[in-house]
């Protein structure tokens, strides 16, 4: 991203913007936590474990109008869709949401919503405190 260090209070990245902006996660989360102000809200949005055949019943449905590719059925599984076009669609647990951020000097919450919303809330710590 462009913009200077520090620059914002919130930086929101949802609706599993992590996986549909087909970029490096890690380098994602790092150039959030970047541009956020100290003590600043960082907040990410995936899709739950619970909710994955709702999900998958959805892509299967926009594959068979057209409006994605063919679904791989042999390659997609455990939170992963993936079409014979090449679009990938992942998701995060819990677990690998606290892996992505473990490095960075953040806080970081995990809340999961009705079943079919996780979102990672990280805060950004000030430079005097300590992880």
């Amino acid at each position: 991203m462009s913009f200077v260090d520090g620059a914002f209070e919130v930086v929101v990245c949802i609706q599993n913007g992590i996986s549909a902006f087909q970029v490096d996660p890690l380098q994602l989360i790092s150039e959030s936590i970047r541009v956020a102000r100290e003590n600043g809200i960082i907040l990410f949005s995936t899709y739950s474990e619970k909710f994955w055949e709702h999900r998958l019943e959805w892509f299967r449905i926009q594959a068979a109008k057209g409006l994605l590719g063919e679904i791989d059925e042999e390659k997609t599984a455990e939170g992963v869709i993936v079409c014979k076009d090449g679009f990938r669609a992942t998701t995060f647990t819990p677990g690998q949401f606290i892996a992505l951020t473990s490095k960075f000097h953040a806080d970081v919450n995990i809340v999961e919503v009705d079943e079919s919303s996780l979102f990672c809330v990280i805060r950004k710590k000030t430079a005097f405190q300590r992880k």
